[in-house]
């Protein structure tokens, strides 16, 4: 594994709760980052021997006024911030279906979570990264699933997802002379916990099957190109899409 040094850096990880959002908080602190992390769950076991360096701030990141202070308050009491991770997000198997039989509350929700949070949380960040004059980086998490169509559709899922991608492009080019950074990663199948489904070993083995590289993909996969992609590594990398799908895309 790549060894990043983000000593003396403040990320915020939004959707820290767990799956890919916990293991990019851990990654971070583990490199030397204070972060500020943010979920509507509890904090994760694993996070419980950081609390030097890390915030953790239980609350719903479609309340603007509660995403503002949490994130105004970071700012202040660690002298700025560098990063934004928007890794937050809903896939509701059963009442995300087609767009021309859903409730329409539902697709709403669905969107307050998935996208109009990440405007949130950028609306935030953006500020503290201007004034702090160093420039800083943003990834926000899509899904390759908004590449196609779906013969059974979660086309709020998948439409969000899409405006994700579409956001961090339009933040890449607003931002780019300020020399912050925006790029979107698109991770394909991962083991997470919005793939409860894949339950038994035997599903396991055969949604892996279907993936190029063998295997279905980890939090710490998504982990290691979201580090990447904050990282002064990336510094010339700026308004692209990243594709962590063991090859999947190539069958599509």
């Amino acid at each position: 594994m790549i060894a990043y040094d983000f000593t003396g850096r403040h990320a915020v990880v939004a959707g820290a709760g767990g799956g890919m959002g916990e293991a990019i908080t851990l990654a971070l602190l583990d490199a030397g980052a204070s972060v500020t992390a943010i979920d509507v769950k509890a904090r994760p076991a694993s996070l419980a021997s950081y609390d030097d360096r890390l915030t953790f701030a239980q609350g719903d990141l479609t309340d603007a006024a509660f995403v503002e202070q949490t994130i105004g308050t970071a700012g202040r009491e660690r002298g700025g911030i560098d990063y934004l991770a928007n890794v937050a997000g809903v896939l509701w198997f059963g009442r995300d279906k087609s767009a021309l039989e859903m409730d329409l509350d539902v697709w709403d929700e669905v969107f307050r979570i998935n996208l109009k949070s990440f405007v949130h949380t950028a609306r935030s960040v953006v500020p503290h990264m201007r004034s702090g004059g160093r420039g800083g980086a943003m990834v926000h998490f899509s899904t390759i699933q908004w590449y196609r169509g779906d013969a059974n559709p979660q086309d709020a899922y998948q439409a969000s997802k899409a405006g994700v991608c579409a956001l961090s492009k339009s933040l890449a080019m607003q931002l780019a002379g300020e020399r912050i950074r925006s790029n979107a990663i698109c991770p394909g199948m991962a083991l997470t916990p919005l793939q409860a489904r894949w339950d038994t070993e035997e599903k396991r083995s055969a949604v892996a099957s279907y993936a190029p590289l063998g295997r279905i993909g980890t939090p710490q996969d998504m982990a290691n190109a979201a580090l990447f992609l904050l990282s002064d590594a990336a510094s010339y990398i700026t308004g692209i899409e990243l594709a962590v799908d063991g090859g999947l895309l190539m069958r599509m």
